[in-house]
């Protein structure tokens, strides 16, 4: 009897041993096929931008877009990682970890994610979790993602090195500050104010939106924008289409940027065995996602539509639908979600008007869509999500609640953490001469000055041909 039950044992034990195996395959596959999926979104950045500009810049939109993925994944690697895990507890208790899950804090993040001495088995093809790589992959697209929103805003005038100065700060450091507060169970402002952005509305999209608002105000507007009465030109982009198409790719990335936002049932990171939590531990699925995206991209797309009848602003508004309930994914119902989304939508254009009254040459929106919409989104959930649990099953019994106050608190901090470091570097940048192109060069085109190519040299007519 004895034998049959160590047996037994045994046999339960394996398993228990192979499904863990089989676990830990499927997270793996899961998050790295959310990794090629975000490179959609660079796709569409590619396309959008490029569009968006008129023929004599197109390779010189396109170029500084593959710079800011590729210096920001690399400086990811080399100090963003570490920063997200050593800032939580800011400024509590930086050194020490104080969050009651204790995975913040200087010595916890010199552990795991360093790319040298005993860390770098976090970090590498040795590692002893090999979730780690595939983790930090898909932590490395929303850095890049982040760097590369604030790009359109800026096209046509902005020199390349400036450029890639300011995606490494966005992407490596300003973001991850603030996904570190807000986007931790360690963090601060979850812990202190019940704060919550599943999404990453505030952290990834207000933040990069208003760094681009600090750089903007810089940077200045384009050769032609502004009359000297102070009225706009609408300088239009060479291929709507090329946009329009772009748009739609960036939100078919979206759906992979948002899976990743989901921690897996039975993961190591999962505060329940049998299903999936966000990253503050509360829980959620994949089945909310899949009402609540198409909702919210569908409610965006008419919201524009009923204000402008432009097809520029009604992807704009697909996109600016999602933001503006990303927040609380986890907690509204499609009902809720139509109506924010739509809202949304048809708030785009007017606030876009408004800020380009101020003087501001946003190329694309890019503010209004992810920088207003982002904050219109972190606060709305405070409004309908208050009372709803900030953290998940260990927290402690005096965890702080979803509400109104923390979201407002958490707004604010997400629209300094993008406008003064966007502010402030891109005014080292320009007092170092590094940040605006000068004019005669904008009015010949930056490809023929800065890219040895051309983007349509098809319809390039040479003067043997004229004569």
């Amino acid at each position: 009897m004895e034998d049959q039950i160590l047996a037994l044992t045994a046999e339960l034990a394996a398993v228990k041993s192979a499904a863990q195996v089989t676990n830990t395959m499927f997270a793996e596959a899961y998050y790295y096929l959310t990794i090629p999926l975000m490179v959609l979104i660079h796709a569409g950045f590619l396309l959008y931008e490029m569009g968006a500009t008129r023929v004599k810049n197109v390779l010189s939109s396109g170029t500084k877009n593959l710079l800011a993925f590729a210096f920001t994944i690399i400086t990811f690697y080399l100090f963003g990682w570490w920063f997200y895990w050593a800032l939580p507890t800011f400024p509590y208790d930086l050194a020490s970890g104080a969050g009651y899950m204790e995975i913040s804090g200087i010595e916890y993040a010199s552990a795991i994610a360093l790319p040298w001495g005993d860390s770098a088995q976090y970090m590498g093809p040795n590692m002893a979790d090999h979730a780690s790589g595939v983790f930090w992959g898909a932590f490395a697209l929303f850095a890049a993602t982040t760097a590369s929103i604030a790009s359109g805003a800026l096209i046509e005038r902005i020199q390349t090195v400036g450029f890639v100065i300011c995606a490494i700060v966005l992407g490596s450091f300003a973001w991850v500050v603030a996904a570190a507060w807000g986007w931790h169970a360690d963090g601060w402002l979850v812990t202190e104010f019940g704060f919550h952005d599943f999404g990453a509305a505030g952290l990834v999209h207000a933040v990069a939106g208003f760094f681009a608002l600090g750089i903007l105000i810089n940077l200045g507007p384009r050769v032609g924008k502004f009359n000297a009465d102070g009225s706009a030109n609408h300088i239009a982009g060479h291929n709507m289409p090329l946009t329009v198409t772009g748009l739609m790719l960036i939100i078919v990335g979206f759906f992979g940027f948002l899976m990743a936002c989901i921690i897996l049932p039975g993961e190591g990171w999962s505060w329940y065995a049998d299903q999936g939590t966000t990253i503050y531990g509360t829980p959620m699925t994949l089945s909310a996602l899949a009402f609540n995206v198409c909702l919210a991209a569908s409610g965006g797309i008419i919201g524009a539509w009923i204000i402008t009848k432009d097809p520029f602003w009604m992807m704009s508004g697909c996109l600016a639908g999602i933001i503006s309930v990303a927040s609380g994914l986890d907690i509204y119902f499609g009902s809720t979600v139509i109506v924010i989304a739509m809202v949304a939508g048809m708030i785009l254009k007017p606030c876009a008007d408004w800020l380009e009254g101020f003087g501001i040459d946003d190329a694309v929106g890019c503010v209004t869509v992810h920088g207003t919409i982002g904050l219109f989104g972190v606060v709305m959930l405070g409004v309908l999500g208050s009372g709803a649990p900030g953290l998940g099953a260990f927290a402690p019994e005096d965890t702080v609640a979803i509400s109104l106050f923390g979201q407002v608190v958490g707004a604010v901090v997400m629209f300094l953490l993008g406008f003064v470091p966007g502010y402030i570097v891109s005014w080292l940048v320009h007092k170092a001469g590094m940040l605006r192109i000068p004019e005669s060069v904008q009015i010949k085109g930056l490809d023929a000055v800065k890219v040895p190519a051309q983007a349509y040299p098809e319809s390039m007519v040479s003067p043997e041909s004229d004569s």
